[in-house]
């Protein structure tokens, strides 16, 4: 067994099950190598810390509302801040197309390297920011800053780690190795909810909003340091040595990304956004939510978007394991069909005011949507070749996170505003499940998964 099998070095296959090329056949289980596994554990650590910096910003947003954007209706100050939090997301397919063209041409690791310690600095400066009340109308203008930086470069992150960790992977555990480093996305939210958790519980509430919050924040530095000491240990894959080794001088991964896959960017795009909306609904919405609808406390909020994210790191490599069995397609249809059913229960469950059955909901919602991510993690950058998989997979996903992710709890805050409804983002969710339900189904969506090269 060669490294290039075990990496996924483009072979012809005739299987129905996707292995790497002779395994099965001899009767062996290719062996994991060590650089494998620290592939896998820096593209984990890596999407941890970026998640872990997007995170912190949803979980503390109701402090943000009252530091940065007072003077105004709760209201107001709620969709100031949620604005603020959707600019990231703006840049993000910049920073894909910078960094994926990037990363196409001179390779991952190096790539990867930069966007760490950019996302891991920028949280921190906004640890240490000063509010309006100090310098007034430049305490929003830094902070719209700080989030630039990040949504710039989390758009390199957020694709190059799965590539990443993609490339090294067995060809028959891509899905279980994808989901397990979109997983640590999840963790964060566990982490930095917990971390808030204790400090606004440990001090008075005014010693917490003056200072407390920022703790989290500024230990995004050491983290992201951390990060790109593992990442350090690790090397390209086999499979974009060769990809880059004929690459002719000429080569331009945006113009080759968009000459070659129009189609299956806008198929992405899709595929993406409802995860995108899921994701941030679950772990950047819920927590003020729950508070300013639900009427339930912060410290409750927190506790159950905790355990409700706790469960999602759980069961989304269960679904990527089954989407190596079954295929990524099937995954996409019953998960999107769960998203349409489930949504609006789930939103009337966690607007509810009871403890128990907020949490209820939120579980709720974490099952269909791990349902659905078992087959769209694994997806997203299998669709694409090894010569422009990093441009092609970060204009789309980027996009759609844009599109759909970063707008998300706007919207969610915006429709109960205008309607009166608390479980309206519900609906809104549900409707966007039955639409990517219908384009998958009728806009001949490929089945990717053991697909080579």
């Amino acid at each position: 067994m060669t490294i290039n099998e075990l990496s996924g070095q483009p072979q012809p296959t005739q299987d129905a099950t996707p292995v790497a090329p002779g395994a099965t056949r001899i009767g062996r289980v290719p062996k994991i190598t060590k650089m494998q596994k620290r592939v896998l554990a820096g593209g984990s650590v890596g999407q941890f810390i970026e998640f872990y910096d997007f995170t912190l910003y949803g979980l503390t947003a109701v402090i943000f509302s009252q530091l940065f954007f007072p003077g105004r209706s709760p209201l107001a100050a709620m969709l100031a801040t949620f604005a603020t939090f959707g600019v990231a997301f703006v840049v993000r397919p910049l920073g894909g197309l910078f960094f994926g063209a990037l990363g196409d041409r001179i390779g991952r690791r190096r790539v990867l390297t930069i966007t760490l310690i950019a996302i891991g600095g920028a949280t921190a400066l906004m640890g240490i920011l000063p509010g309006y009340g100090q310098i007034g109308a430049w305490a929003p203008v830094l902070l719209v800053l700080c989030r630039l930086i990040q949504g710039f470069s989390a758009g390199g992150e957020s694709v190059g780690a799965p590539s990443f960790v993609f490339e090294h992977a067995p060809v028959n555990k891509r899905g279980f190795w994808l989901n397990i480093t979109i997983a640590a996305t999840a963790l964060p939210s566990v982490v930095a909810g917990s971390m808030i958790l204790i400090l606004s519980q440990s001090m008075p509430n005014e010693a917490f909003t003056a200072w407390g919050w920022r703790l989290p924040f500024i230990l995004a530095l050491p983290l992201a340091l951390f990060g790109v000491w593992i990442r350090s240990r690790t090397e390209e894959s086999a499979v974009f040595k060769d990809a880059k080794a004929n690459q002719s001088k000429e080569f331009s991964p945006v113009r080759e990304a968009f000459r070659e896959n129009k189609l299956r960017m806008v198929q992405v795009i899709f595929v993406m956004g409802l995860t995108a909306m899921g994701f941030y609904f679950l772990s950047a919405y819920f927590v003020s939510y729950v508070q300013t609808t639900g009427h339930l406390s912060r410290e409750q909020s927190l506790l159950i978007n905790a355990g409700a994210l706790a469960l999602y790191a759980v069961l989304l490599p269960i679904g990527g394991r089954l989407s190596d069995r079954f295929g990524r397609k099937p995954m996409l249809i019953a998960g999107a069909a769960a998203l349409a059913i489930v949504s609006v229960p789930s939103f009337m469950l966690v607007t509810s005011g009871a403890l128990p059955l907020a949490l209820l909901g939120q579980a709720l919602f974490v099952v269909a949507l791990c349902i659905y991510g078992g087959g769209c993690y694994t997806f997203f950058v299998e669709i694409f070749t090894t010569k422009t998989r990093f441009t092609s997979a970060a204009v789309s996903y980027n996009g759609a996170y844009a599109i759909f992710g970063g707008t998300a709890p706007f919207i969610g805050t915006a429709l109960v505003g205008a309607s009166g409804v608390a479980h309206a983002p519900g609906i809104y969710m549900a409707a966007a499940a039955a639409v990517v339900l219908l384009l998958v189904i009728f806009t001949k969506v490929p089945e990717t998964r053991g697909r080579m090269g």
